[in-house]
């Protein structure tokens, strides 16, 4: 139904929380085949850095609700500077 309006942005909110790992995988495909084909931006909102490592360009970390960390999911993952 998100698709519907044929929108510029779709926020996923913890989209794969409580999947199966096929389940997931299938999520996760279905988000990038719809990104592609509809041109679209995806802010996906999740605690699974598994999900960041495969899907992210940039990455933003908050603690608290403040911005702790920001960069590609390569730097934020490889060398974290919060902790």
């Amino acid at each position: 139904m998100a698709m519907i309006a044929n929108p510029a942005l779709v926020i996923a909110d913890e989209p794969t929380t409580a999947l199966d790992v096929t389940t997931q995988a299938m999520v996760l495909d279905l988000l990038r085949r719809l990104q592609g084909d509809h041109h679209m931006s995806v802010i996906m909102i999740t605690h699974d850095l598994g999900v960041v490592a495969n899907m992210a360009d940039r990455v933003i970390v908050l603690q608290c609700g403040r911005l702790v960390e920001a960069g590609t999911p390569r730097q934020v993952l490889e060398q974290p500077g919060h902790s």
